[in-house]
């Protein structure tokens, strides 16, 4: 005896019309993972310039700190100039400290402009004269903002704030410290 099947009409596999919108569903998520694998790339470019800037901050406020406990400023100096001190206020290029050693005083004003050595140039050794230099301005700022601690006249607080520009992407790092008049 025979079994006989009854087939059910439909061919067993996929159609045109699945396949195509299977490989729609699998292009998208392969662009999507291409975007996202692009951004990743973008941004991991940027860490040396977020790093550049977080050193430069850093910079200015053990400078700072530097100058108080050789007493080299005395408690009343380490203000803004608009306030009595020798910090320049706003926003000012990233110059070589002048000759009091500082970053961000007004005896930096006649400065040469600041560069950082990124890279071995063709010979492939650093500390060479053909080493890859770049230069920090214009495309980056430091603003120190010495600001009192409310009902602390022996605290004061120091925000250095780096702004800088990569392509058409504004970058900002920020640093707040305090500073006491007792080294």
């Amino acid at each position: 005896m025979r079994l006989h099947r009854k087939k059910s009409g439909h061919p067993a596999g996929f159609t045109l019309i699945e396949a195509m919108l299977s490989i729609v569903v699998l292009s998208i998520g392969v662009l999507s993972m291409l975007a996202v694998y692009a951004q990743g790339i973008f941004l991991a470019s940027l860490s040396q310039y977020d790093y550049v800037a977080e050193k430069k901050a850093e910079q200015a406020v053990e400078s700072i700190f530097t100058a108080r406990d050789i007493k080299q400023l005395t408690w009343s100096s380490i203000q803004n100039v608009s306030n009595t001190g020798v910090f320049l206020d706003g926003a000012q290029p990233l110059l070589v400290p002048g000759t009091d050693g500082l970053v961000g005083t007004v005896t930096d004003e006649a400065s040469l402009h600041e560069f950082i050595t990124i890279g071995p140039g063709p010979d492939g050794v650093l500390g060479t004269a053909d080493d890859q230099v770049v230069d920090l301005n214009p495309w980056m700022t430091r603003t120190i903002a010495i600001t009192p601690v409310t009902g602390e006249t022996n605290l004061r607080m120091i925000t250095v704030t780096i702004n800088y520009q990569v392509g058409k992407l504004n970058r900002t790092y920020t640093l707040v410290s305090y500073i006491s008049a007792f080294a």
